[in-house]
């Protein structure tokens, strides 16, 4: 089920939107005016993805280095070993919207 998170304008391109949710979602506006969410938390350790380094499609751990896929959340560089979930995205008018995926990644 899609939830409206917030407005597209909040987030400025290059840069990511932490949503308090349960767990953690980090939604990335890209340079290339895409959207993307996924899990916040980084599989290696206890890190924030929101606060880390977008480049292209991918975002770069603040604590490690680790790189994730936003398309795919697939790990993209050491030393994280597991995926992120990524979640659906759709804005409309103006909103981001977001629907939470089930399960674990694989």
């Amino acid at each position: 089920m899609l939830q409206p998170v917030c407005p597209l304008s909040s987030i400025a391109p290059g840069e990511a939107y932490r949503w308090e949710t349960d767990p953690p979602v980090a939604i990335f506006h890209t340079e290339d005016g895409e959207v993307f969410a996924i899990d916040d938390t980084c599989t290696h350790q206890d890190a924030s993805l929101a606060d880390g380094w977008l480049e292209g499609c991918e975002v770069e751990c603040p604590l490690h280095a680790s790189t994730f896929d936003l398309r795919t959340g697939r790990v993209d560089g050491p030393p994280a070993k597991r995926p992120v979930r990524t979640h659906r995205v759709e804005v409309t008018d103006g909103m981001v919207h977001v629907a939470l995926s089930e399960g674990a990644q694989s």
